[in-house]
């Protein structure tokens, strides 16, 4: 009996994103980039400069790496001892002078569906393209104990996503910054009670009085066919759900069935990953760690993902 209740809850759980899927009405892009750092960057203006009909995700302020590089770089060619900050100004005149705008909502998942990816945002929307380049940079650490064998089975990474199918339960939130905050008080109006895991430095200010906050750091997430405790390092807790919220997901976690080795996804000199028309650039790629390495790999990926959508194209005429 157990055995089937899990299956009708995952069926449940498939059944509606796919819904949600369908309800939306979606322009597919010729190429998505997620990240803004020098690679995604490099990817955007190469792709836009080749006519492709692209999106790109990431944050206004671009690269966090760049904005806290105050002294000079002296290795970047063609901007002599600029610091990351002054670099990053420059980046950005060029995507203006190009018309490319930068797109905030989160990517939580990418789905390869074939002759398409499905792009899951952190508004409960989907975004579809016909290829996708990874720019997101290095995630430090790695996944929790059962966080990826669990995913989709008692495991989220989108709160405002998946919190319809927990209404009335009982989760668990680990949040990786401030940012995430919002999700979790919205959690708080749907589930009965909320634990609230902050893995950062700042007391978080929550609205939900359903929400307990646990100063702990996790370490496990365990079941059966389901997730169903979260282990930390003072305790344990029963839930139906633990959301996983992060700046950025384990390039492993955010697209399921990408090759990785370590925290590094493996490319080949084209960019190209094991999943066709899926490519990475930059230091998600692993080192060397330099802004003039990942602006040529995200150049190549983006003329990698070009040929791939113009071959596409070509095939359906």
């Amino acid at each position: 009996m157990q055995a089937v209740c899990i299956f009708l809850e995952k069926f449940n759980y498939i059944s509606y994103n796919i819904t949600r899927l369908r309800s939306v009405m979606m322009t597919r892009y010729d190429i998505a980039i997620i990240g803004t750092g020098p690679a995604g960057l490099e990817a955007a203006i190469t792709a836009k400069v080749r006519n492709k009909n692209i999106i790109l995700f990431g944050s206004k302020d671009l690269s966090q790496k760049m904005q806290v590089v105050k002294h000079p770089i002296l290795n970047y060619l063609g901007l002599p001892s600029k610091t990351g900050v002054e670099m990053a100004n420059v980046f950005q005149q060029q995507l203006d002078e190009l018309g490319i705008s930068i797109t905030e909502e989160k990517v939580s998942n990418v789905y390869a569906m074939g002759e398409y990816f499905a792009l899951q945002l952190n508004n409960s929307e989907m975004v579809e393209a016909t290829s996708v380049i990874l720019a997101i940079g290095v995630v430090a650490g790695k996944p929790y104990a059962g966080e990826e064998n669990f995913l989709g089975r008692g495991v989220s990474y989108c709160a405002t996503c998946d919190a319809p199918l927990y209404k009335g339960k009982v989760v668990a939130v680990v949040a990786g910054s401030q940012e995430e905050e919002a999700e979790a008080d919205f959690l708080g109006e749907v589930c009965e009670k909320v634990y609230y895991f902050p893995q950062y430095k700042d007391e978080p200010q929550l609205n939900s009085k359903n929400i307990e906050i646990h100063h702990e750091k996790p370490v496990e997430i365990t079941g059966m066919m389901k997730a169903n405790t979260l282990r930390t390092d003072q305790g344990e807790y029963i839930v139906d759900c633990v959301f996983i919220l992060r700046p950025t997901q384990f390039p492993g976690s955010l697209v399921p069935g990408l090759e990785i080795a370590g925290n590094a996804v493996n490319v080949d000199l084209q960019m190209k990953t094991n999943l066709p028309g899926l490519f990475a650039a930059g230091d998600i790629t692993g080192q060397p760690y330099q802004y003039i390495k990942a602006a040529g790999q995200g150049n190549v990926a983006a003329l990698s993902a070009v040929a791939y959508v113009d071959e596409l194209k070509r095939k359906k005429q």
